[in-house]
This record gives structure tokens, C-alpha cells and sequence, in this order.
């Protein structure tokens, strides 16, 4: 029994266990240029959305006197935000909330259509990686270069192309950064205000972790972003079914693959030429060839790739292509191919992105513009004065949420022969009292109420005050309860 229990021992190879790594390293991507149509649509893709990220900041909003002018801006310090004509409060968050719903269905809507289309050309990661990519090619050369270039001994030539190159890259991740900022405070002040170091600590802080993080994400990171620090690709299967797009490799046709020879007939062989460009022009290495990947990120530059390979060997384009595994399956059948757009999961997103849409645009189209909150004075409940009356003291607030200034009326009701004043506004009591605020602000006013100690049936009545706009004849109405001594 002893004997059967016992472990024989694991060798060890020569050098000890610590002479072998417990993990490989990453070998390093050398994608390499191509033209095609998925090229050029990338392409437009960086500058449509580059041009977006850039110009923005600098389109400005008229929203009258003492308001901010950028259309587009994050108020930090004004605590709103600002789209256009649109003027969003922090207690409108839930605008936000529905803008993030409609933002994951949407991905997940084209997802279900389209395969990784957001990682492929609308993703920031993509588009930098674009760029920082593109730059490159430009100082070192394209793939064969750029290897040749990191192989070679170290030189000057060496030294001067991977300083301009590293120069280049954190120049555009210091505008990027800069560029973010831009989007919570007014950019021109802010442009002058860090240019002259005038700026405060934190804005150079975030704007330092911005640049090294876009710098590192960009330039060095690229693919090990999006293999494993992203967390879309592992629930991304989860939106995809036969129907959707994906860039899938006709293994029907191109195997068996060989290297090509004058001799070939290509009806006795598949049409794969075997010569790796589809590898070489993918911006995470993946071999679509192998199936699906996590790694693929849907750029479909391995189509314009073997289209070019095709071309040249006067085949039909297609190899690796655009489309559906249902059609690829009944390609392989010689059965007529079709696209389904609607199915039912596309029909339930549809449902969900309009229902979302609905709710939020009724919701602002009736969203109040006067908001009033009133809070009562608790110590003391109540104060009697000399002679004989109840006072009770209240905090109002009127938040107007108008790019204009307005002016209130302020009533009573409930309380018979109530009257009031207000400090710094209606020193004498009266019925009423008007109430200043000015645009975009909260307008705080102390209250006083003061009723005669007849006219309270009991140590709480009910207390209503009416706010009234001088100007449209809009009327506000608050409950709140008045406080007096035991009868």
C-alpha cells in the first residue's frame, strides 16, 4: 500500500526549474501596410472621428451673457453640462444614466450585425494605434524595414529614427491629453492657462497621466490592449450568431493551401498561395485562417490583403471575406447567399433603443426648468414673539435652471392672517414678497412667517407657499407645515 502511494520523482531540467520561463514573450507585431477598400475606410474612419475629438472644444455656443459659450462642455465647476442648447444639472443625472444604456445596446445592436465593427474602426484604442502606426512607417519605414531597423546594431541613423519616432508619438498623446481637458474647462482660457503655467496642479497631473497612458496604450501596449486588458471580447460571442458579419476564411476553397508553382492547377489545389499576408497586415498578428479569434478585432485588413493576392493570380476575391457563417456555409453548398438583417435579437435591441429613446425624450421635453426646495428651521421649532405671534423661520431655494434672470412672486396659503418677510428683500411683513434670481444660479433666501397664535388649530398646520413668475404667470407650489405651542 505504501509502495502504490508513493510519488516518483519529477525531473528537472538541466539548470534547475527556474531555468525555464513560466510564460513566453509576447513576440513583437510588425504590421505591415496595405491598400483596399477596409484600408481606405479605416482611414476615414481615424479623420472623421480624430477631427470630432479635435474641433469640438473649439466650437462655440452663444448662450447669452455670463454663460458658457463652448457648445460642448463638462462644467466641473459649475457642476452642468452643456450640448449645444441642451443644459444638463446634476440632478439630471439620470439623463446620463439612459445615454449609457443606449450606448451598451447600441454596441451590442451592431455587434449583433456587424461582428467587432466598433473595435475594428471606431474604437480610441484603434484609432490612435492607427495614427501612432501610420507614424511609424513614416520615420522607419514599413514592415520588412522596421524589423530590419530593431535587428540591426545600434547607430546614429538608429538613434535619430526611433527618437523622432518616440518624439512624434508623445507630441500627439500631449495633445490628446490636452485635448480632453478641453472638454471640461472653457478651451481658449484653458489652452492659455497651461501654455503660460497658469494651470494648477491637477490639470498638469491629468494631463501628465493622459499622456503617458495614451503614449504607452498607443505605442508600445497596441495589441496587449485589446487581447487582455479589454473585457468586450469575452462576453462579445454572446451578441453574435450565424447571421452576423464577421471576417471569416473560405477554408471550402482555399485549402488544401501550398506555396504557389508555375505547375499549379488551382482546380486540383485550394486557392491559399500560403503567403502570409493576411498575417502580416493584422494589427493583432491573428491568423484568421484559424477560425474566429478573441484576438480579431474585425478590421478586415486581411481581406484587402488576399483580394490583392487574388487579383494577381487572376482569382475570384473572397478568400477571406465579409460575411455570415450561414453564407459561407452555403457557399461551400453552391446554395444562394442572403443577408439577415432582421432576426429576432435585432428586433429586441430595436425595441429596447427605442423604448430607451422614447422615455428619455419625453422626459426632457417635459423636464421642469424651477426647482424649489424649502427647509424649516428646527431649532427652534418656533419662536413667540412680543406680541403674542408665532414666527417660524425657513431656508428657501430657487434654482433656476434659465440662461436668463428671472423674478418670483412669493404667496401664502393655509394660514389665515399669516404674514412674512424675507432678509435683504421684504424687510416688513406682508403677503407677499418678490424674489430675484439670476440665470443659472441657485437663489437662496431666509424666511420668516409669522401668524397670529388665534389662528393655529394646533401645534402643526399645514403650510402652502406659491412661487410665481412675474413674467410668463407660471406658478410653483411647495407644502411645507408651520410649528406653534400646544393649545
Amino acid at each position: 500500500m505504501s509502495e502504490a502511494l508513493t510519488t516518483a520523482p519529477v525531473s528537472q531540467p538541466p539548470g534547475g526549474a527556474d531555468s525555464q520561463p513560466l510564460f513566453e514573450a509576447a513576440p513583437t507585431i510588425y504590421p505591415r501596410d496595405v491598400k483596399g477598400k477596409f484600408r481606405r475606410l479605416k482611414w476615414w474612419a481615424l479623420i472623421v472621428l480624430l477631427g470630432i475629438y479635435y474641433v469640438v472644444p473649439w466650437i462655440r455656443w452663444d448662450r447669452g451673457p455670463d454663460a458658457a459659450n463652448q457648445m460642448v462642455l463638462l462644467d466641473l465647476a459649475g457642476r452642468r453640462g452643456y450640448i449645444g442648447g441642451i443644459e444638463i444639472w446634476p440632478q439630471e443625472v439620470y439623463y446620463l444614466t439612459g445615454i449609457l444604456i443606449l450606448a451598451a445596446v447600441g454596441l451590442f445592436f451592431a455587434s449583433a450585425l456587424l461582428g467587432r465593427i466598433w473595435c475594428g474602426f471606431a474604437c480610441f484604442q484603434t484609432v490612435w494605434t492607427d495614427l501612432f502606426l501610420w507614424v511609424e512607417r513614416k520615420v522607419e519605414g514599413d514592415r520588412n524595414k522596421r524589423i530590419k531597423l530593431d535587428n540591426a546594431p545600434w547607430s546614429a541613423a538608429k538613434v535619430a529614427k526611433k527618437l523622432t519616432k518616440h518624439a512624434v508619438w508623445l507630441f500627439i498623446a500631449l495633445m490628446t491629453a490636452g485635448y480632453f481637458v478641453l472638454y471640461f474647462v472653457d478651451a481658449p482660457t484653458a489652452v492659455v492657462s497651461m501654455a503660460t503655467g497658469a494651470a494648477g496642479a491637477w490639470t498638469y497631473s491629468v494631463v501628465g497621466v493622459l499622456t503617458f497612458t495614451t503614449y504607452m496604450a498607443a505605442g508600445w501596449a497596441r495589441e496587449q490592449i485589446c487581447i487582455y486588458m479589454c473585457p468586450y471580447p469575452r462576453f462579445q460571442a454572446a451578441m453574435f450568431d450565424e447571421d452576423t458579419l464577421l471576417v471569416t476564411y473560405e477554408a471550402w476553397r482555399g485549402e488544401p493551401r501550398a506555396n504557389y508553382k508555375k505547375t499549379d492547377d488551382f482546380a486540383r489545389r485550394g486557392h491559399c498561395v500560403d503567403c502570409g499576408l493576411c498575417v502580416q497586415v493584422c494589427p493583432t498578428g491573428v491568423d484568421i485562417r484559424d477560425g474566429n479569434q478573441l484576438a480579431c478585432i474585425g478590421c478586415a485588413l486581411c481581406i484587402d490583403a488576399c483580394n490583392n493576392v487574388m487579383d494577381r493570380f487572376d482569382l475570384p476575391r473572397g478568400l477571406i471575406t465579409y460575411d455570415s457563417e450561414r453564407n459561407k456555409m452555403l457557399r461551400s453548398r453552391g446554395q444562394p447567399t442572403r443577408k439577415r438583417w432582421v432576426r429576432p435579437r435585432t428586433i429586441a435591441y430595436t425595441v429596447v433603443i427605442t423604448l430607451v429613446t422614447v422615455v428619455m425624450v419625453t422626459a426632457f421635453a417635459g423636464r421642469a426648468r424651477l426647482e424649489v426646495n424649502i427647509l424649516r428651521d428646527r431649532a427652534p421649532l418656533f419662536v413667540t414673539l412680543s406680541s403674542g405671534d408665532i414666527r417660524n423661520g425657513y431656508t428657501f431655494k430657487v434654482l433656476n435652471m434659465i440662461a436668463s434672470s428671472k423674478t418670483y412672486d412669493l404667496s401664502m396659503q393655509g394660514l389665515d392672517d399669516a404674514r412674512l418677510t424675507v432678509i435683504g428683500h421684504q424687510e416688513d411683513p406682508a403677503d407677499t414678497a418678490r424674489l430675484p434670481v439670476a440665470a443659472d444660479t441657485v437663489g437662496t433666501f431666509k424666511i420668516y412667517v409669522a401668524a397670529p397664535r388665534a389662528a393655529l388649530d394646533g401645534q402643526s398646520m399645514d403650510l402652502r407657499f406659491v412661487l410665481t413668475d412675474t413674467e410668463t404667470g407660471e406658478r410653483h407650489v411647495q407644502d411645507t407645515v408651520f410649528r406653534g405651542p400646544a393649545r
